[in-house]
Order: C-alpha cells, then sequence, then structure tokens
C-alpha cells in the first residue's frame, strides 16, 4: 500500500481529460487508526503481499506516522515506516508520502509517493485512495472484510473516477495464510 507512494507520479494518464476528484476535506484525527486492504492495484513493492495493513497516527507537527505491514501466503510479517504530510499546507486530501528506506535514502526529495483520498465514508470506515494517474489503488475497510453490497460501492465509486477495477488484486483469506513458523 504504502510503498507506492514511492512510484506514484502527478500525470493523468493519456486520454485522461481531469485528474480525480479527491475528499474536500480529511479530518487526519478520525482519519488516523488502522486500515486493512481489501484490495489493490498490482505494484512492484507489494508483490509479495497476500495482506496489508496501514497504521496512521497524527504527529504534532500536523503531518502523519505511517507504519504499513504486509502478511505474505508464508505468514512473514514486513513493515515499513515513514511519514505522510500535506502537499498544500491546510489541506488534507493529498498527502506526499516518504518512507524510511533504502530508496528514499538513495533519492531523497524524489521518492515520495503521491496519496490522494478520493473517498472516505461518513462514519470514517471505509476510504478509497489512489494516485492522479490512475495507475495505483487501494480499497481500504477499518475491518478486514466488508459486505458485499459496501464493497460494490466502492469498486463503483472507484470506476466513477476512472480507476481500471478489474486489474485489482484482493486479500488473500486468512486461511490461505500459512501459520508463522
Amino acid at each position: 500500500m504504502a510503498t507506492c507512494w514511492l512510484a506514484a507520479c502527478a500525470e493523468t494518464p493519456q486520454g485522461e481529460s481531469m485528474a480525480p476528484r479527491t475528499e474536500d476535506h480529511v479530518d487526519l484525527k478520525r482519519y488516523q487508526g488502522t486500515w486493512y486492504e481489501l484490495a489493490r492495484m498490482p505494484m512492484f513493492f507489494q508483490r509479495n503481499c497476500a495482506q496489508s495493513e496501514a497504521h496512521y497516527k497524527l504527529k504534532p507537527d500536523g503531518n502523519i506516522g505511517v507504519t504499513n505491514r504486509c502478511r505474505t501466503t508464508e505468514g512473514k510479517w514486513e513493515e515499513a515506516t515513514g511519514t505522510a504530510s500535506p502537499q498544500v499546507e491546510g489541506k488534507t486530501d493529498k498527502l506526499w508520502v516518504v518512507f524510511d528506506n533504502w530508496f528514499s535514502r538513495l533519492l531523497p526529495g524524489v521518492a515520495k509517493g503521491n496519496y490522494w483520498v478520493l473517498y472516505v465514508s461518513d462514519d470514517y470506515k471505509q476510504a478509497i485512495v489512489g494516485n492522479p494517474n490512475r495507475k495505483y489503488l487501494w480499497l481500504l475497510s477499518r475491518t478486514a472484510h466488508v459486505s458485499e453490497s459496501i464493497r460494490n460501492e466502492m469498486l463503483m465509486k472507484a470506476q466513477q473516477q476512472g480507476y481500471d477495477t478489474t486489474r485489482l488484486i484482493w486479500r488473500v483469506e486468512d486461511s490461505k495464510i500459512a501459520a508463522p513458523q
């Protein structure tokens, strides 16, 4: 999830006349906490992820501490930490995310991901996050599973924004993950 932000760029694809619409305002206090990835578009940094989750914590400076966890089908957890900050002061719908890893140390200032909050439910239980070129997308929830009607609503919202939801990779069920040894 979060590692995609390292590779995301701000261009819209050929043929797309407008960038996706974002939420007007995201209440970062309500947005913080744990989010489970229900589905994502394919991306290199998550190639081994069967299940992913993100943990966000609001920092005193107004930025957000980010911890992303990825579980492989072998049951192994991998983790990445970083910081999300508003792209425009006072606006919370578009964030830059920088992770503390070899890539960001190799290309400081360049290795930041473009994280756009496209949708947040009124109760802050579901969210859709993408980037402006529509190459990356995450369907997120406060729970690891949602009803079929919520899933369909999220898919419809992503499709209305111009994302190709046929490319989504869905969360692997717990029963298909090996127990850690």
